[in-house]
């Protein structure tokens, strides 16, 4: 799933491409991805695009005195930069969510992958509008060690559930919260409410480091590149049973229903291999 990191650098990329540009079409061809029918997506065409900005892990494409287009890639979805396209609308739309072609003939398909279709577009007057968006806590990127301390002492979670939490810390998903907290030398099993000074302190470092540090990676990859280059920079998510890169310990995976986390149990846990649920299920 796109994260603040690659969603902040599609929103930059998509702005050099497309600010001030008119949209001279706007095809829908999964008719599921659109949520919202007034402003009809039609209002979007003939306005200039004023810039694509990020409210949490939501695309914003903002239009000269005309509605915003907002975007949440869910888990498979992604943007491609197109340099033209053909004249027509493709008659099957394979992976197609939607294509925004502007007044040069260039643009962007929105895609997703798989059986499982949760991209979600909406055309609104106004972004919180949306109600993913008007749910959002503090952006991650952008949160105070103060701020963090107040979020933390009054949450009942797991440090796991508290940092993908979106009403929460906005932007945070399950790579880079695995990441944070591999950084930040915490169980993602601990509750948020016990950490004291210092593990909050370690915490907001880490947060700042994994965020703003494949941010800036990220802006110096080839447009094509992006995805790769977030998997490539993962010291533990989707690395179980590979050596961690700080200790050399065995990663290991906690597994559930639609997700798993991955941690290290020398840097995390003190050692302790926590119990992966859905495995002791089955051996009752």
């Amino acid at each position: 799933m796109p994260e603040l990191p690659e969603v902040q650098a599609l929103a930059e990329r998509m702005t050099a491409a497309c600010a001030g540009r008119v949209l001279d079409r706007v095809d829908v061809l999964s008719i599921q991805a659109l949520k919202t029918f007034d402003p009809p997506v039609q209002a979007l065409t003939g306005r200039a695009v004023s810039g694509v900005s990020r409210h949490g892990k939501f695309l914003d494409l903002a239009t000269d005195g005309g509605p915003h287009l907002v975007v949440h890639l869910a888990r498979a979805g992604w943007v491609h930069r197109r340099a033209s396209f053909p004249a027509k609308p493709p008659s099957r739309r394979g992976p197609l969510a939607l294509r925004l072609v502007l007044d040069d003939g260039s643009g962007f398909d929105l895609t997703e992958q798989g059986t499982t279709k949760r991209l979600a577009a909406h055309v609104v007057t106004d972004p919180q509008q949306v109600p993913g968006i008007a749910r959002l806590g503090v952006d991650a990127l952008a949160a105070t060690p103060e701020q963090l301390a107040a979020l933390a002492a009054g949450a009942k979670q797991r440090l796991k559930t508290f940092l993908t939490d979106q009403t929460v810390l906005a932007g945070i998903g399950n790579a880079y919260s695995d990441e944070i907290l591999h950084t930040a030398k915490l169980s993602p099993y601990a509750l948020a409410a016990s950490l004291d000074a210092e593990r909050l302190e370690r915490l907001h470092t880490a947060i700042r480091q994994e965020l703003g540090g494949a941010l800036e990676q990220l802006r110096a990859a080839p447009a094509e590149g992006l995805k790769s280059e977030k998997k490539a920079n993962l010291a533990v998510h989707g690395r179980a049973g590979e050596s961690c890169p700080v200790c050399g310990d065995t990663v290991r995976s906690v597994n559930f229903a639609d997700s798993s986390l991955q941690y290290c149990p020398t840097c995390q846990t003190g050692g302790r291999v926590l119990a992966d649920r859905r495995l002791s299920r089955l051996l009752k």
